[in-house]
């Protein structure tokens, strides 16, 4: 089952608490809203896009955990992007610093893009839809972004300000200068 798709301009305009209440009250739906207002719809993954999943943001937490600069966050988490997106990324992370700065309500969405991002294609996911989600995130203010693509075998990675980079069967992945350190083995993850 692919995302369903609902525009609701000009019937209804969702204000940004009526959204968050939405996702609130459906707490077992995964919902996103576009910058025109498109209400998004995603239909849960197979088990293994969950295991997947759950292997990115695992290792991107223990990263986190051991380098104490900023905070990883898993699919659930919402962010406001400055076009007015309201989207969930499969694993994301923040700098402290950017979130102390910020100090946003806990209970709320970040008000803020995040400074990675990573989007992991499930078998109902369209690769051109993440691709344009993935340049919605750079736009807004991601640095960094991995478009992991089992079912091609591939990664996209996406930096401020530079051409998209497509690794054909990498091995790992490297956080470069957003997550020192940090190194992804995808062996688990492509497979």
């Amino acid at each position: 089952m692919n995302a369903l798709i609902l525009n609701l301009s000009p019937a209804i305009d969702l204000t940004d608490e009526q959204f968050f209440q939405l996702c609130q009250n459906n707490r077992d739906l995964r919902l996103e809203r576009t910058a025109e207002g498109e209400l998004i719809i995603m239909p849960p993954t197979g088990w293994k896009s969950g295991n997947r999943n759950s292997r990115l943001t695992q290792r991107l937490g223990n990263w986190a955990d051991a380098d104490g600069t900023g905070l990883a966050f898993d699919s659930s988490t919402g962010y406001k992007l400055s076009n007015a997106a309201n989207r969930s990324p499969d694993a994301s992370w923040v700098t402290l610093a950017r979130l102390e700065a910020l100090n946003p309500d806990p209970a709320k969405f970040l008000p803020i893009a995040p400074d990675f991002a990573v989007e992991l294609r499930s078998a109902s996911d369209s690769l051109q839809t993440l691709q344009q989600k993935m340049q919605e995130y750079i736009e807004n203010g991601v640095r960094l972004g991995w478009l992991i693509d089992p079912q091609n075998q591939r990664v996209e990675v996406y930096r401020t300000g530079r051409d998209v980079e497509v690794l054909k069967s990498p091995t790992s992945l490297s956080g470069e200068d957003v997550l020192p350190g940090f190194v992804l083995d995808l062996a688990e993850i492509l497979s």
